[in-house]
């Protein structure tokens, strides 16, 4: 196989993983344009149209799909074992492909980067901000950071933090003339701002902990994103309720800013994971993040 006929088969995986080409351009720094011009100089060596596209979507032909499907266990393998060979490094260097939640970057990996480049100066970290709920594996990356009760029972895992809380919360404005909610069905009383899971579109689900037993609430939502940030930010503003992770608004909490509610509702859930799949040779540089990130907990 040519050099060209195997890059324009990964230029072809990539989309079909991304289902966009601009994101799948950035992937293999490539343009939009160099990319698009590859897949059909794919189809047209194929003879078949590998990928419908429109306007704002991209997705495989039957044709494409079941190419798809032949072509990943063997790219998967070879990157397997181009990536296996780095495990017999002495000094550990490479690149290290993580999935984190944007919360998760900022509490558990942020603050260790600068202590890790200092140990390890010839490894490079490739760091994806991602709320959804990523096959890091299908994707290529190396490892991937969430909750321990999301992490699939296949994989590795390292804990980095403790149990984790959510937190139901409002700043003082919003609850001016508002009766604080005192249970979770109070909450059909008052304005919430919900979060959606990019990839499925489902809405996260409001859970609570009650004498009885798991209670889950259907909220009325003014505000519904796919970003914490934003929803942390309405929240401050005083459009309405917001349920988010304790560590993220602690400081809020603890300036005033936000006002918690439903406390003794909200228990403990399991605390970020480091993951990654289990191999008998790992790549040296993501060993070397892996110990480090469990020796600096």
């Amino acid at each position: 196989m040519r050099g060209a006929d195997f890059a324009e088969l990964m230029g072809f995986m990539a989309v079909v993983e991304e289902r966009n080409f601009r994101r799948a351009a950035q992937r293999l720094a490539l343009s939009p344009s160099a990319l698009s011009h590859s897949i059909r100089s794919l189809e047209q060596r194929l003879g078949a149209r590998l990928l419908n596209r429109t306007t704002r979507s991209v997705a495989p032909t039957a044709a494409g799909q079941a190419l798809y499907e032949r072509l990943r266990p063997a790219i998967l393998e070879m990157d397997g074992a181009v990536r296996d060979v780095g495990a017999f490094q002495v000094q550990p260097s490479g690149v290290v492909r993580l999935n984190t939640p944007r919360i998760a970057a900022g509490m558990v990996v942020l603050p260790k980067l600068v202590d890790f480049r200092t140990a390890y100066p010839s490894v490079r970290l490739d760091l994806v901000i991602d709320d959804s709920m990523t096959d890091v594996v299908a994707k290529g990356f190396d490892a991937g950071i969430r909750s321990g009760t999301l992490v699939q029972q296949d994989m590795a895992a390292v804990r980095l933090t403790p149990d984790l809380r959510m937190a139901v919360v409002g700043s003082p404005g919003y609850f001016a003339g508002r009766p604080s909610p005192k249970v979770p069905d109070d909450l059909q009383y008052h304005v919430c701002l919900t979060y959606r899971w990019r990839e499925t579109g489902a809405m996260y689900r409001w859970r609570f902990d009650g004498p009885d037993g798991v209670i889950e609430v259907n909220v009325e939502n003014a505000l519904t994103v796919n970003d914490s940030d934003l929803l942390l930010g309405a929240a401050l503003r005083g459009l309405g309720l917001a349920f988010l992770p304790e560590s993220f608004v602690e400081e809020a909490l603890a300036h005033g800013e936000l006002v918690r509610v439903l406390d003794e509702w909200c228990r403990p859930f399991s605390g970020f994971h480091l993951y990654y799949p289990r191999k008998p040779h790992m790549p040296a540089a993501l060993r070397a993040f892996i110990d480090f990130m469990r020796l600096s907990r």
